[in-house]
Parts: structure tokens; C-alpha cells; sequence
């Protein structure tokens, strides 16, 4: 599975998912103290085995470990949060699929997204989006953990994070791949037929009038 973290990331830089140096990828085998993460600032589209770094948790602290002297990825902590207390073996990945981050931004609730479509609801839960914390915050970690885990236990599969990316987590790193990937199918169609949030409808039927009070009322 180790191998597999490159080859993941290699794919998602091919589909333009990832720029050079964007992204990364945990994976935390069952009953282990260590999770293996990919390392920063480099080039993902060539990361190897011996490029992966992991971290041995302890009672009070962690070791971070690494062949080649390298710093762990600036999202450490995202991927700490959600794996350090999971009992199964787990993998998170972390990347900018675009068509996902548009429809975010243009104000989809991508649980509420791909409701229509059961190719994905039934073999990906889809959590609520993370709302936009600034990269590599605790912030982020912690609302990104939240709205994934509940009881130490995987509720959802996925989270689109404003205005950044996504959090998936898998068995494996292709099973993680797999949900950003159904999930990023999904959200190309929706942004190509221009059918618009409802929030975004009712916006657009305010009044002029309704618009003017609620600008007073601030």
C-alpha cells in the first residue's frame, strides 16, 4: 500500500486533480503507531516509496521520521486528526479536483449535489462541506475530522473543503482515489447542465425591496 501512495498521486496529477506540489496522502495500518505520510515541497507527480515519510505516535508526542531529511506535508495534521484514532487500516488523500472546488464555490452542498445520482450515493457517502479555513490550519484539521469521524469510527467518505479541495479515506489509497474520483464525475455533469444550487434560486427571487432591508438591517 505504500507503493500505492505514489501511484496515486501520479494518477491525480495526470488528470490535473494536483499541480506539481500540491496534495498528499496518510495511511495508517491497523493496531500501528505509525502513519505514513507523503513530505513537502516536492514534485508528487515522483513519489516513491523511499520518498514516504511516517510519524510514530506516542503518549504525549510523535517522532517524525525520514529517510531522505525531508519536512512533512504542510496538512499533517488533517491527516493525524482522522486517522490517529481509528482501529482499522486506513488512508487519507488530500487533493484539488477542480470541477469539485468549482461546484463548492458556486455554492453546492455536495452531499446535496449528488443526491440525483445513485452510481455515487451508493458506493460513496458524501459528509458536509468543511467551511473555508485557511490551508494547512488546525482549523481546518479539526472541522475536516469532525465532519468525517464520529466515535472514532469513518461515518463518511468524503468532504469537499471551500475554496481548497477535498478529504477522502479509504481502506486503501485507491479506494480513497475512488471516492474523490465519483464524486468529481458527479460534479462535472451538475456544473455542465447549469443547474444552479437552490440556494442560489432563492437568492435571485428577493425583491429589490427585500434586498434594501437586509442591507439596513446589517
Amino acid at each position: 500500500m505504500i507503493t500505492a501512495i505514489g501511484d496515486v498521486m501520479r494518477e491525480a496529477y495526470k488528470r490535473n486533480w494536483i499541480t506539481t506540489r500540491d496534495g498528499n496522502c496518510a495511511l495508517k495500518k491497523r493496531r500501528s503507531k505509525k502513519i505514513y505520510m507523503t513530505p513537502s515541497g516536492v514534485r508528487k507527480n515522483i513519489i516513491y516509496p523511499e520518498s514516504i515519510m511516517h510519524i510514530i505516535m506516542e503518549e504525549d508526542d510523535i517522532s517524525i521520521i525520514s529517510k531522505n531529511n525531508n519536512s512533512l506535508t504542510g496538512e499533517w495534521e488533517m491527516h493525524y486528526r482522522v486517522l490517529k484514532d481509528l482501529k482499522t487500516t486506513a488512508c487519507t488523500l488530500h487533493l484539488h479536483p477542480p470541477h469539485i472546488v468549482a461546484a463548492m464555490h458556486a455554492g453546492w452542498e455536495l452531499s446535496e449535489l449528488i443526491k440525483p445520482f445513485p452510481e455515487v450515493f451508493r458506493y460513496t457517502r458524501v459528509g458536509k462541506n468543511v467551511d473555508d479555513f485557511p490551508a494547512l490550519s488546525k482549523e481546518l484539521a479539526e472541522h475536516t475530522w469532525k465532519n468525517l469521524i464520529q466515535d472514532d469510527n469513518i461515518v463518511f467518505d468524503i468532504v469537499g473543503q471551500k475554496s481548497h479541495g477535498v478529504c477522502a479515506v479509504g481502506k486503501n489509497p485507491w479506494d480513497a482515489f475512488e471516492h474523490i474520483e465519483r464524486v468529481e464525475h458527479i460534479a462535472q455533469i451538475v456544473l455542465l447542465s447549469g443547474v444552479e444550487p437552490k440556494i442560489n434560486k432563492i437568492k435571485k427571487t428577493r425583491s429589490f425591496k427585500d434586498i434594501i432591508l437586509e442591507k439596513l438591517n446589517q
